[in-house]
């Protein structure tokens, strides 16, 4: 197993629909799909679809809806052995509802106990210990985010951060133990306080993050595209796809895109490139399962050959 992701595991409900209801109101829906999802999830069957032997460490319930996510992680390629099933509790959930202006707006229904402990993390060491690369979802709680990052960085994993910690006094030792730290706007802003209302910022928010020790930062600014920070560069990609139905998952699409291009050899940006194609490539249908075949991501490699 190169790689193992840990973070959230849900079942996705995906619903099309042609405007949102108001109160007292209803709207039919247009197309409805049922899978796999939770960033976590999600991550793991991007990195399996680029070659990248993965498996999740993760929490469901002990339900039904459990037996069919664990099929339907392991049917995508994933090794499932580290996911926990916990006693006494249903396995979360997310609506993603989209309209055809390619909005989303999503209802979640996760549960406490399918959130990941130190505990869980701690029984995953020997796993955790082995991978080349480890992905942590930094919505997950602190204490378990710091556990696989420091069991990871010791063991000289490539460790990936999502996201952005808790502010709690757990944030500094996470971030340091990152390789690349990715963030949306949003993220970026709440990790550097600076506004990332431009590349300018977004090059001085990453700039910023890279004093933790990183040696990649990945910062999405509106409307323009993603920023990377390295030690000695930087560069701009723009937002190549031109119709997009939902962004669901384009992040995690992204993060596999460029962390699977790093553990090939690829230099950052290279790697960006990739990490660019990947989320490009994903947000062509509703909801967050990507399809990130070769003939999915080749033409917007293409388009990105002569950038940066």
């Amino acid at each position: 197993m190169e790689a193992l992701v840990v973070g959230q595991v849900a079942r996705d409900l995906v619903l099309t629909v042609d405007r949102v209801p108001g109160p007292h109101d209803t709207t039919p829906v247009r197309s409805r799909r049922e899978m796999l999802g939770g960033k976590g999830a999600n991550q793991g069957v991007a990195l399996s679809q680029l070659g990248i032997s993965t498996g999740l460490c993760g929490v469901v319930g002990d339900d039904d809806t459990a037996d069919s996510l664990l099929e339907q992680a392991r049917s995508s390629g994933l090794d499932t052995g580290h996911v926990v099933r916990r006693a006494g509790t249903r396995s979360a959930l997310i609506v993603d509802l989209v309209t055809p202006d390619g909005q989303w707006r999503y209802l979640e229904d996760i549960p406490g106990p399918v959130l990941l402990t130190e505990a869980d993390v701690t029984q995953a060491a020997g796993a955790l210990s082995a991978a080349r690369a480890v992905f942590i979802q930094l919505q997950q709680p602190s204490p378990a985010a710091l556990a696989a990052g420091r069991i990871a960085d010791r063991a000289g994993a490539l460790v990936v951060l999502d996201g952005a910690p808790a502010d709690d006094p757990r944030r500094e030792p996470i971030l340091a133990t990152a390789d690349v730290i990715r963030a949306d706007e949003r993220e970026g802003s709440a990790l550097t306080g600076v506004r990332l209302a431009g590349v300018d910022d977004a090059v001085a928010a990453g700039r910023r993050l890279l004093a933790y020790g990183p040696r990649l930062v990945a910062l999405a600014v509106p409307d323009v595209g993603n920023v990377f920070v390295w030690p000695g560069g930087q560069v701009c990609l723009p937002l190549l796809a031109t119709h997009v139905v939902d962004t669901t998952g384009a992040g995690d699409a992204f993060i596999a895109g460029l962390a699977a291009a790093l553990l090939r050899g690829q230099p950052p940006v290279v790697a960006a490139k990739h990490a660019t194609a990947a989320a490009s490539a994903s947000v062509g249908h509703p909801g967050g399962r990507p399809d990130l075949s070769p003939d999915a991501i080749r033409p917007y490699l293409a388009r990105l050959e002569h950038l940066g």
